[in-house]
């Protein structure tokens, strides 16, 4: 009896995905991948215009020292502290957003995003998406019963996200505007929001961005190139017909590390906006779809993750995972999406992969947020099991 009783208590658990190895091997290879496509895609362009062909490439190795250190910080911050801060993230998110169109600001290609910090310039849309995640999420678990039975307390988080996405666009930056937005609508729907409530936002957002794009000519332009960029593909057309020419030349399995032709001043933002062109250039089809299915694993296991801390009571943790996992995954997918020719031409890093410090070292501490979130459940996990075989300690069953 005893010995049953025993058995009961130990019994073997069947195997399940651990979806911690996968995140981290996943983003790590996505670092290395970043780091040799960088020092390929930039190194002729920095030793012409810069004088230095390894500008970019030290730059971002120290960018990717400084993001894996960020993450190891990030991974020691419990998720309690991230709850507890909501209005103070919040506070810095908009602060940043409103610093960003001082004369602090720096504008480039008509665009203020920026603010110079000496060495680098701080992204600041980077910043802001993060800290807005983490306020919503905390805001659907302190307010759970509001957001799911009454207009109120549904539409003010939307109120918050307005303001965010408002000062995002007067930068103007619409790429960041749009991950935000469906990063956020993503946390609030899965906090248990009905659809229905979600329709009348989704008409007004579709609204809004029509307005957008028919209201600022350049945007316009770009989206009527992207339905046809061959037509015009000397001016508005240029950046996706020459990524797509790097497409084409990379065929099946490229034309190898460092012999890509689109780098040499053909392709713009070789090294950041459009670095997937570049490495389908050179990996071809099979380079592209590896790429594709290291991000499809981390954004996998980020919801496997956030799936997980959900039924385990964690709801915190579980609402900042999915937003994390959310902004990670969507800018990857409009990234890869506007170098292919199916989305128009959005000035959108890929995480972890393009140049950048900013959106490096912001997707690291996400990236350390949900390792904490794992960890924090393993661990919960853990003492629950421990609990039985502790009670038997004081009767008749003993270890």
């Amino acid at each position: 009896m005893h010995v049953a009783a025993n058995i009961q208590y130990h019994q073997v658990k069947p195997l399940e995905l651990q979806p911690l190895p996968v995140l981290i091997l996943s983003s790590v290879a996505l670092l290395v991948i970043g780091v040799v496509m960088i020092s390929s895609a930039s190194m002729d362009m920095a030793a012409a215009t810069l004088g230095n062909s390894y500008h970019y490439v030290i730059r971002q190795v120290i960018f990717a020292a400084l993001g894996c250190l960020a993450a190891l910080i990030a991974v020691n911050v419990p998720t309690s502290w991230w709850e507890r801060s909501g209005w103070l993230l919040l506070g810095i998110g908009l602060a940043v957003l409103v610093l960003v169109l001082t004369p602090l600001g720096r504008t480039v290609n008509g665009s203020t995003r920026w603010i110079p910090m000496g060495l680098f310039n701080v992204q600041v849309s980077e910043v802001a998406k993060l800290c807005v995640i983490a306020y919503l999420a905390g805001y659907v678990v302190r307010r759970r019963d509001a957001l799911l039975n009454s207009w109120s307390g549904f539409i003010r988080p939307l109120i918050v996200l307005g303001l965010a996405v408002g000062l995002l666009m007067i930068e103007p930056d619409f790429g960041a505007s749009v991950v935000l937005t469906v990063a956020a609508a993503g946390v609030i729907f899965l906090s248990g929001v009905r659809l229905t409530r979600f329709l009348p936002l989704i008409g007004l957002m579709a609204f809004l961005g029509t307005v957008l794009v028919v209201s600022a000519p350049y945007r316009l332009k770009r989206v009527v190139s992207y339905l046809d960029p061959w037509k015009d593909q000397f001016d508005s057309g240029y950046q996706l017909t020459q990524s797509l020419i790097a497409f084409g030349r990379g065929e099946w399995t490229g034309v190898g590390l460092g012999n890509s032709v689109q780098k040499l001043f053909f392709l713009p933002e070789a090294h950041t906006d459009f670095i997937f062109a570049i490495i389908a250039e050179e990996f071809g089809l099979l380079g592209a779809l590896i790429v594709l299915a290291l991000f499809t694993a981390l954004v996998v296991s980020g919801l496997v993750i956030a799936r997980r801390a959900e039924k385990n009571d964690m709801p915190f943790g579980a609402c900042f995972s999915y937003g994390v996992t959310l902004l990670i995954g969507l800018q990857a997918v409009i990234n890869m999406c506007v170098c292919t020719g199916l989305l128009p031409t959005k000035g959108l890093t890929l995480p972890l992969v393009s140049y950048g410090g900013s959106s490096l070292m912001i997707t690291c501490i996400g990236l350390g947020v949900l390792a904490r979130v794992e960890m924090e459940r393993l661990d919960k996990e853990k003492m629950a099991s421990e609990l039985p075989a502790r009670k038997t300690r004081g009767g008749a069953v003993y270890e």
